[in-house]
């Protein structure tokens, strides 16, 4: 691609952030969704593959049904309201706006298209799906947060983890199992969001920490199957190991970063008097850490036959990945950390 037109597509992504997240005004925040959605496409559509073609139309399908959701439930508060302000959202439209934006997000029931438009996209491009475009929807979430129906918010999270864990289950593609950990851990966000939104917001921060340093690594590795990333251990060994703990990390496993908000929002739920609700989601998300604990089997307990052939990749000149090497230090040591993190 053009760099010109990389860099305009990469800036409008950050103005339509930008603009939702600083808006007031339910026309401005949709605006800046929009600009989101639009930026994004040209970017999925880099590699001209009817892959790459049916994912970006997919994806435009969903989020304009989204957006139209979102302006058809702001058009109705303004008419029971008289007011366009985003804090203020009666019943039934808060419930529409948060549907369509769950849709955005990909929860379920409403993930459908994001397994097929993540296995369809480059994993850059699949980066920035994942963590970036989650920014302005999860925003706006969170400031409704207290408004939220706690019913349906408990229902999708709980079907989101149930999801995210049972249809990572039976992947060989390395995109799609990203879809569904992504699946799975909006669930624990939205789950605990009617509780303690700081707590969701925290878990949305590590998530989006531990979700871009593992897809930064499959870039590095150019792994998008279970095959080729069981060949990565001779030619790059120390991402490998990284790459293995990060999927720990992802799996909630202590004493790494990503135990921290699992635990929190457990202790959370047991504090709300939701015991059931807390052991429920407990042993459904052992579902998701089955398939994890088969990624890092695969990368690391697995020796590929043709080791010697590969021995040629130290001839080459190596290069500088210190973007990569902080998001991975960082994916695998906050745990110690989540006391500051959480007071700031």
């Amino acid at each position: 691609m053009n760099p010109l037109a990389l860099t305009i597509l990469l800036l409008s992504l950050a103005i339509g952030t930008t603009i939702t997240l600083s808006s007031f005004h339910w026309l401005l925040a949709w605006v800046g969704l929009e600009i989101n959605t639009l930026a994004i496409i040209p970017l999925m559509t880099k590699y001209p593959h009817p892959r790459a073609i049916e994912a970006a139309t997919k994806y435009f399908l969903t989020q304009a049904a989204a957006s139209a959701l979102i302006l058809f439930s702001s058009l109705i508060n303004a008419w029971q309201t008289g007011e366009w302000n985003i804090n203020s959202l009666s019943d039934l439209p808060v419930t529409t706006f948060s549907i369509a934006i769950m849709m955005k997000l990909g929860l379920a029931p409403l993930h459908f298209w994001m397994p097929e438009v993540l296995q369809g996209i480059s994993l850059p491009t699949g980066l920035i799906l994942s963590t970036w475009q989650k920014i302005a929807p999860m925003t706006l979430l969170l400031n409704a947060s207290s408004l939220l129906n706690l019913n349906l918010t408990i229902t999708l999270g709980l079907t989101s983890i149930l999801i995210g864990g049972w249809g990572g289950i039976g992947q060989t593609q390395i995109r799609k199992i990203m879809a569904f950990s992504s699946i799975g851990h909006l669930g624990w966000i939205v789950i605990i969001m009617k509780f303690s939104p700081q707590l969701s917001l925290f878990n949305f921060i590590l998530y989006i920490i531990m979700t871009a340093a593992m897809f930064m690594s499959l870039n590095v590795m150019s792994a998008t199957k279970m095959s080729q990333i069981s060949t990565s251990w001779s030619k790059t060994p120390a991402l490998s190991a990284t790459t293995m703990l990060i999927m720990l990390s992802l799996a909630g496993l202590p004493p790494l970063t990503g135990f921290a908000p699992k635990l929190l929002i457990i202790l959370e739920l047991v504090k709300q008097d939701a015991i059931l609700l807390a052991a429920v989601v407990m042993l459904i998300s052992l579902l998701a850490l089955f398939f994890y604990l088969r990624l890092t089997y695969i990368i690391a307990l697995t020796l590929s036959p043709n080791t010697p052939d590969s021995l040629l990749i130290w001839r080459t000149t190596p290069k500088s990945y210190s973007l990569i090497a902080i998001m991975n230090t960082l994916a695998l040591t906050l745990l110690p950390l989540t006391p500051t993190i959480l007071f700031l």
